[in-house]
């Protein structure tokens, strides 16, 4: 697990703000399975929808530029045998 990571809410895997898509992210889990967390959570009395109204306002969107965590590698094709 990473150190330095951030919670972000995302801008590829969203339906309304991005908070359950950067919570999946962020906890490597798949979204859908966040979602029905805060639909149940909110159904059964709690406070699913207030918390991610709050995350919504409180957490900040990722950006744009990538992750600087993430390395572009160049492979080049070589012969058996060369180096």
């Amino acid at each position: 697990m990473a150190a330095n990571r951030k919670l972000y809410r995302s801008r590829h895997d969203r339906q309304i703000a991005g908070v359950c898509g950067g919570l999946a992210e962020y906890f490597n889990l798949d979204p859908t399975l966040i979602r029905l967390i805060f639909v149940l959570i909110t159904f059964l009395g709690g406070p699913g929808l207030v918390l991610y109204i709050i995350m919504a306002i409180v957490v900040p969107e990722e950006s744009d530029e990538k992750p600087k965590n993430v390395h572009n590698v160049i492979v080049e094709d070589s012969e058996p045998g060369e180096e």
